[in-house]
C-alpha cells in the first residue's frame, strides 16, 4: 500500500511516492523529509510526535535511575550505614562519571543500531542496577565498594539522554527542533525531581515493600528498597512500548567512521564548552543539592526542598528551546549565563560564613534561579547546534540541487552526533560538582563556577551572537 505525495522539489514533474507502511509503529523509515511541508503534514508530524512522546517517559525514568543516589545517599546514615560525609558525596558523584562516559558511546551506538531498538534495550538494561540496589540497601553491612559498583551501574541511565536527544532531532524540521528537543530533554530531566520527590514518600510504604525494613535511630521503619524496586516494572513496560511503538530512521543510521568527523569541527568543541556550562551545572547541582542542604543547613528538610530546583530547571529547558526558536539561540544562551552567574553570586552571599549561620531561604531561592537559567540555556544551546551546522554546510548552495541535499544530510548527521557528544561531556558535571563539594570549600567551588560562566558569555558572544559572528545562531 502506498500513498502519493506531490513533492515540489522533484524533477521531471513526477510526484514522490511514499510507502505508508513504513510509517507504522515498529517499522524502519526509509523516506523522511521533514522540511517538505506537504510530507510533514501528511506523514511527518504524526510520526515525529509519536516517537517524541514515547521517548519522553523512557528518558524520564532513565534520569530517575541516574539520580536515585542523590537522594538515597542522604538516608544511609539514618539506617545504620557507617559512611562518612565525603563518602556519601562521592556516591552521589560516581553515577555522573559513568553516565558521562557511557554517553560518549551511546552517542554513536544509537545511530548505528537503530534508535527504536536502542531505546528499548538501553531502557530494559537499567533493571539490573535497580534490583541490585534494592537488595544491597537492606543490609547496613554492605561494603562501601559494593555501593560504589551499584552507583556506577546506575550512572548508565544518564547515557540514554545522548542517544534520545540525537534521535529526536532527526524527526523534526529546523523550525521545530528547539521545541522538540526542549520537550524531550526538559520533561526527561524531570526524572531528577520525580526521584527526589517520590523517594521520601515511597520508602515509608510497607504495603509495597519487597524484603525487610530498615530502622532509623528512633525506631521508625523505612523501606529504602522501594526507591529501587518501584521502577523495575515501569522500565520493562517502557522498553516494550519503545520496541513496538517507535521507528528507526534510515537517514539517522550512520556508521562511526562517518560520525567521527565531528572531532575535527571547531564548533563541536565550542558548543561542548557552552553545554558544560548549562547542563553540566543543572545536573551537577541537582546531584549535589540534597547533600548540600543536609550538611550546610541541617535544620531544613531535604525531602521538602531538594526536588524543586531540578523541576524548575527541567521545565525551563522547554521554555529555553521555544524562546530560542523565536529570538535566536545565541542571544538566549548569553542571557542564561548572565543569570546563572548572578544567581551563584547570590548563593555565595547567603552561605554560612564564620560565625554567621547564613540564610537558608536566600540560599535556596538563588539556587532556584540558577536552575531556571541553566534550564533556559540547556534549551537554547541545543537549538544552536543544528542552526550552526546547517549554516556552515549549506552556505552558498542553492536549495533543490543535489549538492544542497547532500550537504543537508551531512549537516543533520553532524548535528545529531554533536548533540550527543556535547551532552556526554556535560554529564561529567554530575561527577565534578558533588566531588568538588566533597573535597574543597563550597564557597571556593562556587566562585569557580562564576568565572566559568563569564568565559561562556565571551565564547557565545564572539562566535555566535555579535554582529559579523562566524556562525550566527
Amino acid at each position: 500500500m502506498s500513498s502519493v505525495v506531490q513533492d515540489s522539489r522533484t524533477t521531471g514533474g513526477s510526484p514522490t511516492s511514499y510507502d505508508a507502511e513504513q510509517y507504522r509503529p515498529g517499522r524502519t523509515i526509509t523516506d523522511w523529509e521533514p522540511e517538505n511541508e506537504l510530507f510533514w503534514k501528511s506523514f511527518g508530524k504524526k510520526v515525529a510526535n509519536r516517537n517524541l512522546w514515547i521517548a519522553v517517559p523512557a528518558l524520564l525514568v532513565a534520569f530517575v535511575v541516574w539520580q536515585v543516589w542523590s537522594v538515597t545517599a542522604t538516608n544511609l546514615k539514618d539506617v545504620g550505614f557507617g559512611f562518612s560525609t565525603s563518602q556519601l558525596f562521592w556516591l552521589t558523584a560516581i553515577p555522573g562519571l559513568t553516565g558521562g562516559t557511557a554517553r560518549i558511546f551511546y552517542t554513536f551506538l544509537g545511530p548505528m543500531i537503530g534508535q527504536r531498538r536502542f531505546t528499548a534495550l538501553s531502557t530494559a538494561v537499567l533493571v539490573i542496577p535497580l534490583i541490585w540496589l534494592g537488595i544491597a540497601i537492606q543490609d547496613p553491612t554492605t561494603p562501601y565498594g559494593v555501593m560504589v559498583a551499584i552507583a556506577a551501574l546506575c550512572g548508565i541511565g544518564g547515557a540514554n539522554f545522548a542517544s534520545s536527544l540525537a534521535n529526536i532531532g532527526f524527526f523534526f524540521p529546523k523550525a521545530k527542533k528547539g521545541s522538540a528537543t526542549g520537550i524531550n530533554g526538559g520533561l526527561g530531566n524531570l526524572g531528577v525531581s520525580v526521584v527526589q520527590l517520590l523517594t521520601p514518600i515511597v520508602i515509608t510504604w510497607s504495603t509495597i515493600a519487597i524484603g525487610s525494613a530498615q530502622h532509623k535511630a528512633d525506631g521508625t521503619p523505612v523501606h529504602l528498597q522501594n526507591a529501587a524496586f518501584l521502577w523495575v516494572p515501569v522500565l520493562l513496560v517502557l522498553a516494550a512500548v519503545a520496541w513496538f511503538g517507535q521507528n528507526d530512521l534510515k537517514v539517522a543510521s550512520t556508521p562511526f567512521k562517518q560520525q567521527k568527523v565531528i572531532f575535527k569541527r571547531k564548533h563541536n568543541w565550542l558548543m561542548t564548552w557552552l553545554y558544560v556550562g548549562t547542563f553540566g551545572s543543572f545536573i551537577g547541582f541537582a546531584a549535589a543539592l540534597p547533600m548540600l542542604i543536609k550538611t550546610t543547613f541541617p535544620d531544613y528538610s531535604v525531602a521538602t526542598y531538594a526536588w524543586m530546583g531540578p523541576a524548575v530547571g527541567a521545565l525551563a529547558r522547554w521554555a529555553g528551546g521555544w524562546i530560542a526558536d523565536k529570538w535566536g539561540g545565541a542571544r538566549v544562551t548569553i542571557l542564561s549565563f548572565v543569570g546563572m552567574a548572578a544567581s551563584i553570586v547570590g548563593v555565595i552571599n547567603f552561605l554560612p560564613s564564620g560565625g554567621d549561620g547564613g540564610n537558608f531561604y536566600g540560599f535556596f531561592f538563588c539556587f532556584l534561579a540558577a536552575f531556571f537559567f541553566s534550564g533556559i540555556g540547556n534549551g537554547s544551546t541545543f537549538r544552536q547546534i543544528p542552526v550552526i551546522f546547517r549554516g556552515t554546510h549549506l552556505k552558498g548552495l542553492t536549495e533543490g540541487t543535489p549538492e544542497h541535499a547532500k550537504a543537508l544530510k551531512q549537516a543533520e548527521m553532524e548535528s545529531g552526533a554533536v548533540t550527543g557528544f556535547t551532552s556526554a561531556i556535560a554529564a561529567y558535571g554530575f561527577f565534578f560538582i558533588p566531588a568538588l563539594f566533597g573535597s574543597v570549600a563550597v564557597t571556593s567551588a562556587m566562585w569557580g563556577f562564576v568565572a566559568f560562566y563569564v568565559s561562556c558569555m565571551v565564547v557565545t558572544w564572539w562566535f555566535y551572537a555579535r554582529k559579523g559572528a562566524e556562525a550566527p545562531s
